[in-house]
């Protein structure tokens, strides 16, 4: 940790000191503290002080440890592995620090973490379990503070579980065949603590036998691979996780989960389509993805826009849970008990307006926050009543006093509703067939697929008023559907059905059912709403690229409605289906990449909106012959999608 040290990464340690010497140089209440640490350790550990606490001589007395009452020499370190300057003198402290690197002892200076070689974390200890916290020296008392959390959250449960895995890993080691143990502790390691923690011997390797047997013993198994899962951080979202994980461990797929807060999980003030369009559970973790700080990620599918971000797919799609809404009430039996006027708390505009539709004598208001905050929520009395999904409920095993599910032929699910996606890179082929064969449900994939195109061909965001139910009776698949009025004073609704055997007879009649809707009514109903929520509904921007992570401006243009194609050169920009409604230029690079399709523009006399942000692009585009017709008067997101949203809106009244 000498020199530059704290600019550097510390590679951490477990060492074994079982019957290691090890010198504490120094007798006051920091000397103490590595003395114990020792101890606990199975050091042996000798103290050279000139005067000793009254602690350590009675360690010393009762033959734990050494004294020596004298200063420091040199000599002292002689056969000894660690050495600890722990003195009140930095003279002393630097002594002995000089000495043990003559000697090649690795040192740890307590009054200077700079100055040694090591430091020394502080650490809680739970059975068989150890964790370490340091702050390389930055804030200690905030390493203490992280210290006693640590000890608060894991404590008897985790030590128990360990104790599970303990016995699992010696059972698997004796009995089961070699190619077929990672996979089956892997599997068990994802479980949730309080299932590890409850398990008897017998129920484990019932539970081991279960697992290993998921695959042929003779069958050829590939090799383990490792990869990084990237979730929500939510209690619910950690549940489906692991649930993902350890059927993946089973084929073979250990995962190490990347806990990820989402912009939705961060405010909990406001409405999930005040946040920004259709993906506010989704992009953080895209991100993760796109910049290979994960290999994949798992969403509930209900969260996912029907449109996939570029470089993006679905691997599997696994099987459904309940896929229902349920009322939950702590006073009121059901939701036609409830009084007239009773408060209902929901944060969804389609459980809302279909409950409305039953109910149109009932006030309604907003409730965000995990499912356990909203159930608390409910018991304070803040709400005579709430409605959820039944899938977060049955996942955590949580509930109300009185729960009733509701009809989902009246109150329809929203597309995906409890089944679980897990997403990964376009490109990456071999993870997505393995997680496919591991965790895939195909009548799920394939009535989720209906729903998905259903809200695909509606171009309705997976927040609006809008429900889709498929699923199979018999080899039929039939797809209910609703679109409504935000008041729920309006409802349009429609069935089909049809023998389905792959995704594009999926597709269809999802398709058909949505254009039905619209001609019946729907039409009116959803884009009188989304003219107000979406103002770019319809409109096609071309926004060239020149770097690969994902872009704000398109997500922000993408929440409004518009269609934007991302194009990193002049040949992606000529697949454009249509004539674009404006070209955006963020930099003076991005007119750059695109030059011979602006070329191309200029011949056939086509000339969209032209948007630039900032002087370097607008001189950019103005040299290629698009001198743009707006401006942003900040170089930030936020005022150029606001800037070119209102100069659109404009000229088209205008133009009227």
């Amino acid at each position: 940790m000498h020199e530059s040290g704290r600019n550097r990464q510390p590679y951490a340690l477990a060492l074994d000191l079982t019957g290691r010497r090890a010198i504490v140089v120094g007798a006051g209440n920091v000397a103490e503290r590595k003395v114990r640490g020792l101890l606990e350790a199975g050091a042996l550990v000798t103290v050279v002080a000139p005067r000793a606490s009254a602690a350590l001589r009675e360690l010393a007395e009762n033959g734990a440890l050494e004294v020596v009452a004298r200063a420091f020499e040199p000599a002292d370190l002689d056969g000894v592995s660690l050495a600890f300057a722990a003195t009140d003198d930095d003279a002393v402290n630097a002594a002995v620090v000089e000495a043990a690197r003559a000697r090649r002892v690795l040192v740890n200076d307590a009054s200077d973490g700079a100055r040694g070689d090591f430091s020394n974390p502080l650490t809680h200890r739970a059975g068989p379990l150890s964790f370490t916290v340091s702050s390389a020296g930055l804030a200690p008392s905030f390493a203490i503070r992280l210290r006693d959390e640590l000890r608060t959250h894991f404590g008897e449960r985790y030590v128990r579980a360990a104790e599970t895995l303990g016995r699992a890993r010696a059972y698997v080691t004796t009995v089961i065949a070699p190619d077929l143990r990672a996979r089956g502790m892997n599997a068990l390691a994802a479980r949730e603590i309080d299932e590890l923690a409850a398990m008897n011997a017998k129920t484990l390797e019932h539970e081991i036998e279960r697992l290993v047997a998921t695959r042929e013993p003779s069958a050829a198994l590939e090799p383990l691979l490792h990869a990084v899962c990237a979730t929500r951080a939510s209690a619910l979202a950690l549940r489906q996780t692991r649930t993902v994980i350890a059927r993946l461990a089973t084929a073979g797929i250990a995962s190490t989960i990347l806990a990820v807060t989402t912009r939705a999980d961060r405010d909990q003030d406001r409405p999930l389509d005040a946040l920004g369009g259709d993906n506010v559970f989704v992009k953080e973790l895209e991100l993760a993805l796109h910049e290979r700080r994960a290999d994949y990620a798992v969403h509930s599918c209900k969260d996912l826009p029907s449109t996939l971000e570029p470089g993006m797919r679905i691997a599997a799609i696994g099987p459904r849970e309940d896929p229902r809404d349920v009322f939950c009430s702590e006073r009121y039996p059901s939701l036609e008990a409830l009084p007239a006027g009773a408060l209902v708390g929901t944060s969804s505009p389609r459980r809302r307006a279909l409950v409305q539709a039953l109910r149109p004598d009932l006030e309604f208001a907003l409730i965000r926050g995990n499912v356990d905050t909203r159930l608390r929520k409910l018991r304070e009395g803040s709400y005579d009543a709430i409605v959820l999904a039944a899938a977060g409920l049955n996942r955590l095993g949580l509930s109300a006093t009185h729960v009733q599910p509701l009809d989902p032929a009246q109150v329809v699910p929203a597309v995906a509703q409890g089944a679980l996606a897990v997403e990964v890179r376009k490109d990456d082929d071999a993870l997505a067939e393995r997680i496919h064969a591991a965790f895939a449900d195909r009548a799920t994939e394939l009535a989720v697929a209906a729903e998905r195109a259903f809200l695909r061909t509606l171009r309705a965001g997976c927040h609006a008023p809008v429900g889709a139910y498929a699923r199979f009776e018999g080899a039929r698949l039939n797809i209910a559907g609703a679109i409504a009025a935000l008041d729920g004073s309006t409802v349009v609704r429609g069935s089909l059905d049809d023998d389905i055997r792959d995704d594009a007879e999926a597709d269809a009649i999802g398709v058909a059912l949505a254009q039905r809707l619209l001609a019946e009514g729907g039409a009116a109903l959803l884009w009188d709403e989304e003219s107000a929520r979406r103002p770019l509904a319809g409109k096609l921007f071309i926004l060239p690229r020149t770097q690969e992570r994902p872009s704000r401006i398109a997500a922000a243009l993408r929440d409004a409605g518009a269609d934007v194609l991302e194009a990193r050169d002049s040949e992606q920009a000529s697949r454009a289906a249509r004539r674009p409604d404006a070209l955006l230029f963020p930099s003076s690079g991005s007119v750059g990449v695109v030059v011979e399709y602006l070329a191309r523009l200029r011949s056939e006399g086509r000339r969209p909106v032209v948007a630039a942000m900032g002087g370097e692009s607008s001189a950019a585009a103005s040299a290629a012959g698009f001198p743009p017709d707006f401006v942003a008067a900040e170089a930030s997101v936020a005022a150029f999608v606001h800037g070119v949203t209102r100069h659109l809106l404009s000229k088209e009244e205008s133009d009227r």
